[in-house]
């Protein structure tokens, strides 16, 4: 993995059923865990007690091993977390024999900094994506759309459709019972009944 690389996934609380953003901080030689609601942020780091507890535990050699087992779980759905006053608890895996890390809550100066340096990381893994995709995200040309059904009549299922009967060559449409009038073709005088 790179030296600067960061990895998101979204995680559910299981209390409140709320949204939060799990990440990941690489700087040279420290790994950073991160939570944030968008209005909180709570944060750990991977020491090496840490670490030596997952190798034992779950055979996580590396930090890198971490992060792919988080990133697989993300994947899966089997990342939660549980927030406190000032904790959090992050439980990767399924099970409860599965990881779990505590993280503390951020205050103040130090939240807002850990949010902006997030919400810049994540502008700039989006600008590189959608460099190596050669396409832009937003198209400035109009897509035609799709053709709207909600002005159509509706065809219910359950009741009887009407039969139409077929109209007559010369059945009025305005009036049905009768017939088309023909149209007056002018009145023809005779010149010679003038005389």
């Amino acid at each position: 993995m790179e030296g600067n690389q960061t990895f998101c996934c979204t995680v559910l609380d299981k209390k409140s059923q709320s949204k939060f953003i799990c990440y990941t901080k690489r700087k040279p030689g420290v790994c950073h865990i991160g939570l944030t609601d968008a209005a909180d942020v709570w944060s750990s780091e991977l020491t090496a007690d840490t670490q030596e507890q997952f190798r034992k535990r779950f055979a996580l050699t590396s930090t890198d091993d971490f992060i792919l087992k988080l990133r697989s779980a993300c994947g899966s759905g089997d990342v939660s977390v549980v927030v406190h006053d000032s904790s959090a608890d992050l439980h990767v895996g399924s099970s409860s024999a599965g990881l779990r890390m505590t993280l503390n809550r951020l205050e103040g100066p130090q939240a807002r900094e850990e949010l902006k340096e997030l919400l810049f990381k994540l502008a700039d893994s989006l600008v590189q994506s959608d460099s190596k995709c050669g396409s832009p995200s937003v198209s400035p040309v109009k897509h035609p759309q799709r053709r709207h059904t909600e002005f159509e009549p509706r065809q219910q299922n359950g009741a009887p459709s009407v039969t139409l009967k077929k109209r007559l060559p010369g059945a009025s449409l305005v009036n049905p019972g009768t017939k088309k009038k023909l149209r007056a073709t002018g009145v023809a005088f005779d010149e010679a009944d003038e005389d």
